[in-house]
């Protein structure tokens, strides 16, 4: 478990941090004195928690602890005075603030059981929110792609589907290539009529549109492949990837738009969001081509714009790992 400490108190900062190099699985990654750097710093390394005594009666510390907890998504445990008002935030757990000659071995096992269980549930909750991750892209979009892939790590909890506008006979080499630069997750082209397991990513093969047959009851797709006809020229067509996707899983299911020229994706995204999932497009700074994100954006199928180097991060969060 990775925290943050937040603290005015450079003192009080001091002992939060020595008695946490006790406990088994914590590792605090960094040690700040307010709430802007606090945000600053949770921009630049991961972290699973925030142990904060920060002042909550001070408006700009209460907001932007508010912002971690019900923007950033991370789990807080908050120490200060119970009687505080703590409205407004969510994920956030609050413990008597004792006095200096207070933080005994005792108050730690509590505050570690506590932050402990504060992080279980609320990784546990995230965790069963998102079943299957899709990806579209076009121009631009294996350099995208691999960056994202790599970002998201070992054991990546979900099954990953990803359809790419690609010449007919090249996609073979374009996953070899995948698997050549993303070593830590499989990369494969996806086969009709086979269940798609967590930690791959099944790739659209040429002239096919990848779609999702049905769910199984362990919570898996299977896969198909289809001769439809192309959607609006396109074959593979990441909207029809996106729309079964959100047919088969509505609201546990996420979705990633890159970069691309043209519209496809666009749709589909808005109908994931609409049947309550999740979905997160490229922004303009990073795209090689702002087609297809553009497109999201404009139609209302984008919940969250992030540059691609945050995207990864992101979606970590989002299934709680």
């Amino acid at each position: 478990m990775k925290v943050i400490i937040a603290d005015g108190s450079a003192v009080l900062r001091a002992i939060l941090e020595e008695n946490f190099k006790k406990y088994s699985g914590i590792e605090v990654v960094a040690s700040v004195p307010n709430g802007n750097k606090l945000i600053w710093m949770m921009e630049n390394v991961r972290t699973d928690a925030v142990v904060s005594g920060l002042d909550i009666q001070d408006p700009i510390e209460k907001e932007n602890l508010r912002v971690v907890s019900s923007e950033k998504h991370v789990p807080v445990l908050l120490l200060a005075n119970v009687h505080d008002a703590v409205t407004g935030f969510d994920e956030v757990e609050v413990i008597e603030k004792p006095k200096i000659s207070a933080y005994t071995a005792v108050f730690f096992d509590a505050l570690v059981a506590s932050l402990r269980t504060l992080v279980s549930s609320f990784h546990s909750e995230r965790s069963d929110l998102f079943n299957i991750l899709c990806i579209g892209a076009s121009t631009g979009g294996p350099s995208a792609v691999s960056e994202v892939l790599r970002g998201l790590g070992e054991d990546f909890p979900l099954p990953v589907l990803y359809a790419q506008h690609i010449d007919v006979g090249a996609d073979k080499n374009m996953a070899e290539w995948f698997s050549s630069v993303c070593h830590n997750m499989q990369v494969k082209l996806a086969e009709n009529g086979e269940e798609a397991k967590s930690g791959v990513m099944y790739m659209a093969p040429a002239d096919k549109h990848l779609v999702i047959d049905y769910v199984r009851p362990n919570g898996n797709p299977v896969l198909k492949l289809s001769d439809e006809n192309p959607e609006r020229f396109l074959r593979p067509s990441v909207n029809k990837l996106f729309r079964s996707a959100a047919k088969s899983y509505g609201n546990n299911c996420l979705a990633v738009l890159l970069t691309g020229m043209g519209s496809d994706g666009a749709e589909g995204c808005k109908e994931i969001c609409d049947n309550g999932g999740w979905t997160i497009a490229e922004d303009k700074s990073t795209c090689a081509v702002f087609g297809m994100p553009a497109a999201a954006i404009a139609l209302g199928g984008a919940k969250e714009v992030l540059p691609r180097h945050e995207i990864s991060k992101r979606i970590l969060k989002l299934v709680g790992k």
